[in-house]
């Protein structure tokens, strides 16, 4: 029984290694930088998409697929920055797959979409230094950490250093970006790399078509 049951789950992750390859593939084709945010609840994830939205709009197409157990709460709120929002309810499952994505992403024209070729770990100085200590693998599979809520860090005497050491510790070399999406503070670093993104997107995109 238990070989069996081993067997079904390879088959299932199998066909969502397809499917998220040919989501991949589309991504390139149409140009798309696609950004991933992962955090534990209470990180300022919303606070800190929602601005984020509000200031790439400006000069590109942004939009957003939100995944929560229950409730379009989050959704709802960064249709405050774009109209080009959707909420992914997962009832009991914690995570996205790709079916579910490619769902959401029916009728969308996916260019300069921000909603993974890039993905962020956020960390906020309200959660503790030892985050990455205790979950180290969020933070092996993500490429930029980003420490959020900074505007709090004096009061919850948050360390950060010890932070950043402990992030080094499991992911040697790992970039780390200090924010506060209610100040503002750090943000534009995060445009910037985010700018970068979308330009190597469009280059794959000509690459793609030559």
């Amino acid at each position: 029984m238990s070989t069996r049951m081993v067997e079904v789950r390879a088959k299932v992750m199998k066909q969502n290694d397809l499917l998220a390859r040919a989501l991949r593939e589309r991504f390139t084709r149409e140009g798309t930088c696609v950004v991933g945010l992962v955090s534990s609840p209470g990180s300022g994830k919303t606070a800190f998409l929602e601005k984020l939205l509000r200031g790439l709009a400006r000069d590109s197409r942004v939009a957003a697929l939100v995944g929560d157990l229950a409730t379009e709460n989050d959704a709802a709120r960064l249709r405050r920055a774009t109209p080009n929002v959707r909420q992914i309810t997962t009832g009991t499952v914690c995570h996205l797959d790709a079916q579910m994505v490619e769902k959401a992403l029916e009728s969308w024209r996916l260019d300069r979409i921000l909603g993974e070729e890039l993905r962020f770990v956020l960390l906020s100085a309200t959660e503790g230094e030892d985050k990455p200590l205790k979950y180290p693998t969020i933070f092996n599979s993500s490429d930029v950490a980003i420490i959020t809520k900074m505007d709090l860090a004096e009061a919850a005497e948050f360390d950060l250093a010890a932070a950043r050491r402990n992030i080094e510790s499991v992911r040697p070399g790992m970039q780390v970006l200090e924010v506060s999406a209610k100040t503002g503070a750090g943000m534009q670093t995060v445009f910037d790399l985010l700018h970068a993104q979308l330009a190597r997107a469009r280059h794959s995109q000509v690459a793609a078509t030559l």
